[in-house]
């Protein structure tokens, strides 16, 4: 525990003042979402936006009790904050409580948790302890299996519950590994894949065929033929062909419906106004009718009417949008870019591995989260339902992202004390 006299001495008052910035403006267009003419009463704690400000009280109260924390707290048990993470998600398949098709949810009475908004926290701790100890500068294939290892046990975990869009999140932390030293092949590779998955999916299986017969020609050109290169780039064709046919298998037989159905929406392969392709073309109607200036504090007609489901939760950013119109959403947008980038300018400036690794987490985490949060609202990715995090509705959410930006804010003045 600090001293008394020293309980705020360096914390980043920049950090803070934009987490309450973006807090709060959470808080009013929650309010404004469900806003009607009838019940209007801010501290009404049977309206989303009045537990909201709840989640606010506890969530201050918490950042305060992480601040005040010793930091070699949060270094000392972070392997074993992760085993109890992932043990949660463990447990929650025998006795979790299924919502919106996902078994995502510990049921206490009237309230909830959400262990996988948790584990985003836990496996960012145990990566950082895991580079700390053995103080990684360049990736072996030992080190880059186990850094691995750390991301995809509670993200097969997530997934197995259904809930796609929280397990896509620890993807994020390929971007920390590669800062850390990790080739750029990885980067490549995946970017790689994505291609290819998106080839698959938009082409006729023969103009597929015939592009990838190009490429691969092409590739074989300029490698000048030799023995070893042509054997390569005939392993590649052949696990090209073989990753179309389990891409295609997967959506149509694997992936619930409804996830498929949203995936083939997307990439315009189907058209389902009144179905699958609902939200998102209601969510671009509210964020449209915008326009420059927005229609005004709590007068967005679809959002009054509510035309757009999930509004407070998945599609807050189309309230934003409607009511404060495209300068509002602006300046919204540059507020949170400032967070991430003060996230990462305080991140440069740690003099452990620990403090920054756990440092740029935090920044990746929170840029995935708004790059699909709002890609999902324009209808540039599959609604996948997570969270827009400090302004979307819900408990779980706001407090794990308060814990997991204050465990750094706690880091980063400690920095002079914490050495390499």
């Amino acid at each position: 525990m600090r001293k008394a006299k020293n309980i705020f001495e360096n914390i980043d008052y920049l950090s803070v003042i934009l987490y309450l910035v973006l807090v709060f403006i959470g808080f009013f267009n929650i309010y404004a979402s469900e806003f009607n003419d009838d019940a209007n009463e801010i501290f009404n704690l049977s309206k989303r936006h009045g537990k909201q400000l709840l989640f606010i009280f506890i969530s201050s109260l918490i950042a305060f009790f992480l601040i005040i924390i010793d930091w070699k707290f949060f270094f000392s048990l972070s392997f074993l904050i992760y085993a109890l993470s992932i043990s949660s998600l463990i447990l929650i398949l025998f006795v979790g409580k299924i919502t919106n098709g996902s078994l995502s949810w510990f049921d206490f009475g009237s309230f909830r948790i959400q262990p996988s908004e948790f584990a985003k926290f836990a496996t960012s701790l145990a990566l950082a302890r895991y580079i700390n100890l053995f103080s990684i500068k360049k990736f072996n294939f030992s080190k880059t299996i186990l850094c691995f290892g750390l991301v995809l046990i509670p993200l097969l975990l997530i997934t197995i519950q259904n809930d796609t869009g929280t397990a896509l999140v620890f993807l994020s932390f390929v971007l920390v590994l590669y800062r850390e030293g990790l080739t750029e092949n990885v980067l490549i590779f995946g970017l790689s894949i994505f291609l290819l998955t998106i080839m698959c999916l938009i082409l006729d299986f023969f103009v597929f065929l015939i592009i990838l017969f190009f490429i691969v020609s092409v590739i074989f050109y300029f490698l000048k033929k030799k023995k070893k290169n042509i054997i390569n780039i005939l392993v590649l064709f052949v696990f090209c062909i073989a990753y179309s046919y389990s891409v295609s298998y997967i959506v149509k037989n694997i992936l619930p419906k409804h996830q498929s159905d949203r995936i083939m929406v997307v990439l315009g392969q189907k058209k389902d106004p009144y179905g699958i392709g609902y939200n998102v073309i209601q969510s671009k109607i509210a964020i449209g009718s915008g326009g420059l200036i927005g229609k005004g504090f709590l007068k967005g007609t679809q959002t009054r009417f509510d035309f757009v489901p999930e509004q407070s939760t998945d599609f807050i950013f189309c309230t934003i949008g409607e009511e404060w119109g495209f300068s509002g959403a602006l300046i919204f947008i540059s507020l949170y870019l400032a967070l991430l980038l003060r996230i990462l300018f305080l991140s440069e400036r740690q003099r452990s591995n620990f403090s920054r690794v756990y440092g740029y987490s935090v920044a990746c985490i929170l840029f995935v989260h708004f790059l699909i949060n709002i890609g999902m609202t324009i209808g540039l990715f599959p609604v996948v339902g997570i969270p827009l995090p400090f302004i979307s509705y819900g408990g779980s959410s706001l407090i794990s992202f308060t814990i997991l930006l204050f465990v750094f804010l706690n880091l980063d003045s400690y920095r002079l004390q914490i050495l390499r």
